[in-house]
């Protein structure tokens, strides 16, 4: 289970979020997206968006916040997190899109939370489950009857 993430470590997850939104490439679409994610060892990683001129390539703000975490887990196992912020500056909330949700339900429980947050401090909470109902996970792989 899922341990309850509480108002601070909320609170310090958006901080960073906040600070990887600044290094966004975003030149084309001027819809920067910074993330922070939390490791069940409780290590924080960053991530934002890379827009490349070919639309297709580019990586959204989650998937390089997980690609962080999958470069620098200092343990032998596969990284697990644990929550997320994605904050953008933009009125409505951003969920993450459609890829970012099937990569996330390969490394986030089913049950760990994902927050959207903007500049007016406006927040919205989802379970992995909820973003992603009967994700195709690393589980359906390993146990196939």
């Amino acid at each position: 289970m899922n341990k309850a993430i509480d108002a601070n470590t909320w609170q310090m997850l958006t901080k960073n979020a906040q600070q990887a939104y600044q290094q966004a490439y975003a030149p084309y679409s001027q819809f920067q997206v910074g993330s922070a994610a939390l490791t069940t060892a409780n290590k924080v990683v960053q991530g934002c968006n890379v827009e490349n001129a070919s639309y297709g390539l580019t990586v959204c703000a989650e998937r390089n916040c997980i690609a962080q975490g999958v470069i620098t887990n200092e343990g032998d196992s596969t990284v697990e997190f644990a929550a997320m912020v994605i904050y953008t500056e933009q009125e409505k909330l951003t969920p993450p899109c459609g890829a970012c949700r099937q990569v996330i339900s390969e490394f986030f429980p089913q049950n760990a939370q994902i927050m959207a947050v903007n500049h007016l401090n406006e927040q919205q909470q989802w379970t992995v489950a909820q973003i992603l109902p009967d994700a195709f996970t690393p589980y359906d792989l390993i146990n196939k009857t």
